[in-house]
């Protein structure tokens, strides 16, 4: 598979998110939908609007919000639960890992406004810490989808997974890279693009810059592998055995702080079946700040020329 980077359509993985559950709604009964006072920022007003009966807005409340969708999971619903991963994962983290995950209930945790790219509400609104919090949960499944059509998979493929599902998604528009017919797995890594040099792993918005990365290192004869880790937990070791069996060398790149991320994850892994260089991009050890997305990119060298030399650092360590 290869992806062009240049002339894509730009959409907020959370529209995609609104999209969803009314497809889900009309198909699946047992859906019901929780919000904590955002249901126009995390676009469940969609659903709410279109099945009043199945939607609850629990008002600034997150911890009783997820004890309600625990309740509602032992009777038998499908409970999607929303609000902005900061307090998703922050404030409700002791109800979602007791009440939640320690039962085993089927609860869907989806969260919009993750990473710096949330831009100018600042540090108390930009969730960097959310992967590590949700991956150190046993039973948790974690996912980060790169663009809008394989949201609305992850939403999907959610639903009919058992068990708790964190989600994480963006409030600012990322191009679509991923076509309806490219095939969506939980635990299942996509090769966005084929190379004999180097692999970067990528999650979520930073999938389309390792994509930009991978053809600047073409520029310099450098063949990148290009992976699309959407999911962080359970993840793929087959394609990270493979990946570092074929190039010998790996960069991983995430919106979220080094410990307890995707390129920690990566890191297990290699280390325990494949060890090869190990490069890693993004935020070292910092709280996010006021700025826009690019700005606050560039600030937390989290560009696409980041992943360029990181790629060539690990490359050269072969």
């Amino acid at each position: 598979m290869s992806v062009q980077t240049t002339a894509l359509k730009m959409v907020a993985t959370r529209e995609a998110y609104g999209q969803a559950l009314l497809e889900l709604g009309e198909k699946c009964k047992d859906i019901v939908v929780l919000d904590a006072d955002l249901a126009k920022s995390t676009t469940t007003i969609k659903f709410g609007k279109k099945f009043p009966d199945r939607f609850f807005d629990m008002g600034i409340a997150e911890a009783n919000m997820m004890n309600t969708a625990a309740g509602l999971a032992t009777c038998g619903k499908v409970p999607f639960v929303s609000t902005f991963s900061i307090f998703a994962t922050g404030r409700a983290w002791e109800q979602i890992r007791n009440t939640i995950s320690y039962s085993g209930l089927n609860v869907k945790i989806v969260a919009t406004h993750g990473g710096v790219a949330v831009g100018a509400d600042g540090c108390s609104h930009q969730c960097i810490e959310d992967f590590a919090l949700m991956r150190a949960i046993p039973t948790m499944t974690v996912i980060e989808p790169c663009d809008a059509v394989e949201s609305k998979k992850a939403v999907i493929a959610a639903y009919h997974r058992p068990g708790p599902v964190y989600i994480r998604l963006g409030r600012s528009p990322v191009p679509v890279i991923t076509e309806e017919k490219d095939p969506f797995e939980i635990g299942k890594a996509v090769y966005l693009r084929e190379g004999k040099d180097v692999s970067i792993v990528a999650c979520g918005a930073m999938v389309v810059l390792a994509l930009k990365a991978a053809e600047s290192l073409s520029s310099q004869g450098i063949e990148a592998t290009v992976i699309d880790m959407h999911t962080l937990k359970p993840i793929d070791k087959e394609a990270l055995r493979e990946a570092a069996r074929r190039t010998g060398a790996i960069v991983t790149a995430e919106q979220h702080v080094l410990e307890g991320g995707l390129g920690s994850a990566v890191a297990l892994v290699l280390a325990q079946e494949h060890p090869v260089p190990l490069e890693v991009v993004g935020i070292d050890n910092r709280f996010g700040q006021s700025g826009d997305p690019e700005t606050l990119f560039k600030e937390y060298h989290l560009t696409p020329e980041d992943i360029f030399q990181a790629a060539l650092r690990a490359f050269n360590r072969k």
